[in-house]
């Protein structure tokens, strides 16, 4: 809480419905999972007005470029609320924000969270953080700090939202991005662990409020219950990521969040060239086709809204496309070839898809 001031009676705050002593309780609880999401970098521990980092740690860098991003996990935070599980939510929120950063090359170095919620239940607050703190160690960064705000009368007791932002660094030279890609260059896909954290204002009009399905539903397509497909933990490629560009000639990747394949990959593609993808070369995962077929949405709306299997992208060199799937394949993600760039005036910049899965 960065607010512990009260006003009139000593119970005023508390009667306006800020309990500080909750507060208190959840960093105690937090504390121990903060702790395990350290670098050797970190100076200090919970507790500080701001998070430090030793910054000496980059004197080995020609020409340090320092990368940020920032982002939260939308609507998928309703799902957690109603099932009362909150402890993957933390790999949501530290997936969105690293993965993001790594496209360009950069190592995660730190991150910072923020956590606002109608009532503070601290041993709720400490399973959001102990997810972070989880999700930090299996990418690679320190969690340097955080707030919790307790927001009553804007947030409803049970309600809470997260955000946070990471800190990252890549060599200049080392800088991956549209300037590198080039014509012939395969597309890798990578693929997701499921909806990830994006798309999810459309899964639950369609699952939820026009079909009805409560989340306890058990789907067969999806091997268990409907809530539990729903908070599938949205994959970390970063050290994945990270070891693929030092190990074989990455010229790109892309991030698949908000806006889908196709758009997310365009954001790297050089405006001379364009990217053709088959969709012969995946079935994405059941819980795709289940959004499709209850919701009888249109394939080109399916695809600029959900991942439909795909959670990362890279674009290397034609000589080293094998090498990298066999890198991925060491870190547990299955990678294959999905397309290939070129050169085509009329599609200039664009990301094509052709085809059709199997089985739909």
């Amino acid at each position: 809480m960065s607010d512990n001031s009260t006003v009139g009676a000593p119970n005023a705050y508390a009667e306006a419905g800020v309990n500080i002593e909750a507060a208190d309780k959840a960093i105690e609880l937090m504390k121990g999972w903060v702790e395990k999401a350290r670098r050797p970098e970190m100076i200090g521990g919970l507790g500080g007005f701001a998070g430090l980092f030793d910054a000496s740690a980059l004197k080995g860098y020609e020409r340090p470029l320092l990368a940020t991003s920032t982002d939260g996990v939308g609507t998928k935070v309703a799902i957690a609320q109603a099932m009362d599980i909150h402890d993957t939510i933390g790999f949501d929120l530290v997936g969105m924000v690293v993965d993001d950063l790594v496209v360009c090359g950069a190592e995660p170095l730190f991150m910072t969270d923020y956590i606002a919620c109608g009532r503070v239940v601290p041993e709720r607050i400490a399973a959001i953080v102990k997810g972070i703190a989880e999700a930090c160690v299996e990418a690679g960064c320190a969690l340097v700090g955080g707030e919790t705000a307790e927001h009553p009368g804007l947030l409803g007791p049970d309600e809470y939202d997260v955000a946070g932002a990471t800190t990252g660094v890549v060599e200049a030279d080392r800088l991956l991005g549209p300037g590198r890609v080039r014509p012939s260059d395969a597309v890798i896909a990578m693929e997701a662990s499921g909806l990830h954290s994006n798309g999810y204002s459309l899964v639950r009009h369609v699952l939820l409020n026009t079909a009805g399905w409560k989340l306890d539903r058990d789907v067969p397509e999806l091997g268990g219950n409907l809530g539990e497909e729903l908070l599938t933990p949205t994959r970390i490629y970063a050290k994945a990521c990270l070891a693929l560009a030092d190990q074989v000639e990455v010229h790109a990747m892309s991030h698949v969040t908000g806006g889908g394949l196709a758009a997310n990959l365009a954001r790297v593609m050089p405006a001379e060239l364009m990217a053709t993808l088959e969709r012969g070369t995946w079935t994405p995962q059941p819980i795709f086709d289940v959004v499709r077929r209850v919701g009888a949405v249109p394939q080109p709306d399916l695809e600029a809204t959900l991942n439909c299997g795909v959670g990362m992208v890279a674009i290397t060199a034609p000589a080293a496309m094998d090498r990298a799937i066999e890198v991925l394949a060491g870190f547990g993600i299955r990678a294959w070839v999905m397309g290939e760039v070129a050169v085509d005036p009329e599609q200039s910049g664009r990301v094509v898809l052709e085809g059709q899965h199997p089985g739909w």
